[in-house]
């Protein structure tokens, strides 16, 4: 079973390589070729200079994407393809015990072979003696086509992160071969929109590095006693000295509320909570900060504001992997939606879990809950 999921991974892997090589090849040319035509292309030290800016964050991107595949495709593949192996041992014990079940098998034969592995169909013989085999059947393949379905996912949600700099770039980069030279305020204009939209991709390089260290356990994680009055006075501190535009509120009580964790990650978790309410409230709106403990002696620490908050359908989704419940925002606030996937997963690993409260129009509220 490992060879057969390595021979799997191994061939996803391949051909995302000759995906990546083939859009590598196309874009770099076009853009080669604007800037410089025939003559950048073909000189190959220059190319590497003019291009440098770009084709770093796009080959760690991609690199990044290769190496996760390749370190936990196999794993998950294997893991995915164990109730096959189940299915095969129960069916050889069936066989061993039913010498008249060739018909059964026959016609399970016949049910497997007509099942699409990418269309919802469904393992049906009608026969109640394989009707737990048909379960497991059922419940592998969607498993499997969740599995495709997700890695389908962040693959093109990557990509589309990508491309918005990469054109918004390239189209800087081709004003300036046009007027650039001469024209002052092009250049200066020009310059700007660069630095900006490189530093957004290198954010978002560095935020899917972090998840990527995460999943396959990379992170420093230490545990210590956090006093989260303390750390929320911190956020409050730095919140309120660098973002003018917003009123910002801090509700502790007078005594240490205590926990076990890391003080890095659980503060880069209240700064995600607080930059998310910077960007979606309103100039002159109060953000609150909140830390204390519940009825029951748990140690909590909370964000609210009164921004444009989130409808019902959304919030089971807002963990996801750039997932953004109104996709307008992007333009306005340059998010990467990778935000509180970091978050979440700091959460999970300190035993936490998230509340959230929201209402559509009117702001959103969301608590950490900590074990004690």
């Amino acid at each position: 079973m490992g060879s057969i999921a390595g021979r799997i991974n191994r061939l996803w892997v391949w051909r995302l390589f000759w995906i990546f090589f083939l859009i590598n090849l196309i874009l770099f040319s076009g853009m080669a070729y604007q800037m410089g035509g025939i003559d950048l292309i073909l000189d190959y030290e220059r190319l590497a200079e003019e291009l440098a800016f770009l084709y770093i964050p796009v080959f760690a991107i991609q690199a990044l994407i290769l190496f996760w595949q390749l370190l936990f495709g196999t794993g998950r593949i294997r893991k995915l393809l164990k109730p096959l192996h189940d299915m095969a041992a129960t069916a050889d014990h069936l066989s061993a015990a039913v010498q008249q079940g060739e018909e059964k098998f026959y016609t399970l034969e016949t049910a497997i072979s007509q099942i699409s592995p990418t269309q919802a169909d469904r393992l049906e013989t009608g026969m109640s003696d394989l009707a737990g085999l048909e379960q497991a059947v059922n419940s592998l393949l969607e498993r499997m086509r969740e599995n495709y379905r997700q890695q389908a996912r962040f693959v093109s949600d990557a990509s589309h992160e990508l491309r918005t700099p990469i054109a918004v770039i390239q189209g800087y980069v081709n004003m300036l071969d046009r007027w650039g030279k001469e024209d002052e305020k092009i250049l200066e204009e020009s310059i700007q929109a660069i630095q900006s939209e490189s530093a957004h991709m290198q954010r978002l390089v560095e935020q899917l590095l972090f998840l990527a260290r995460g999943d396959i356990g990379k992170t420093q994680f230490e545990r210590k006693p956090v006093d989260l009055v303390a750390m929320m006075k911190e956020v409050y501190d730095e919140s309120g000295m660098i973002d003018s535009d917003h009123e910002y509120r801090l509700i502790v009580p007078e005594e240490p509320v205590e926990t076990v964790g890391d003080p890095g990650l659980l503060k880069q978790v209240a700064r995600i909570l607080t930059d998310n309410a910077v960007k979606y409230s309103p100039t002159g709106s109060k953000i609150t900060l909140k830390a204390g403990q519940h009825t029951d002696g748990a140690p909590y620490f909370q964000v609210q504001d009164e921004g444009r908050g989130m409808g019902a359908e959304d919030v089971p989704h807002i963990f996801e992997r750039f997932y953004r419940s109104d996709s307008s925002r992007t333009k306005s606030t340059g998010g990467t939606g990778l935000g509180l996937s970091i978050a979440k997963w700091i959460v999970d690993k300190h035993g936490g879990h998230f509340d959230v409260l929201t209402w559509d129009g009117l702001g959103a509220r969301i608590t950490v809950n900590l074990p004690e």
